[in-house]
């Protein structure tokens, strides 16, 4: 299974400082993409951070929760599409989110949030 291609479908919307699951994210852009597909509407998400593709997440505009994701590694590219919403956990500065992680089909947690000197 492969990802959707956006070339087929029309742009619907974008959202800066985007909510992922209902919780904003500073930095997090999402461009949301749709067409139809018979009687119902396909619809794609495309969720960048700082101008890196963090994930796509897809199904239809009907359906409550994901039918697809993948997760794209920032050093390994897009990963293997798997079924489902993605497994976030949201990255807080005390109170504050300040970024995200995705979980890789792998299992290793991928960052999209201010990058820290350590």
């Amino acid at each position: 299974m492969s990802l959707p291609d956006l070339a087929a479908y029309a742009p619907h919307r974008t959202l800066p400082d985007a909510d992922f699951e209902g919780t904003a994210v500073p930095g997090l852009r999402a461009d949301f993409y749709r067409r139809t597909d018979g009687d119902r509407i396909a619809s794609v998400g495309r969720y960048t951070y700082q101008g890196r593709d963090v994930l796509m997440a897809w199904g239809f505009v009907d359906e409550k929760h994901c039918r697809r994701h993948a997760v794209h590694h920032p050093d390994h590219g897009w990963q293997s599409v798997v079924d489902g919403c993605p497994d976030v956990r949201f990255v807080h500065d005390e109170d504050e989110v300040v970024g995200l992680e995705v979980r890789s089909p792998a299992g290793e947690w991928l960052p999209a949030r201010p990058h820290r000197p350590r």
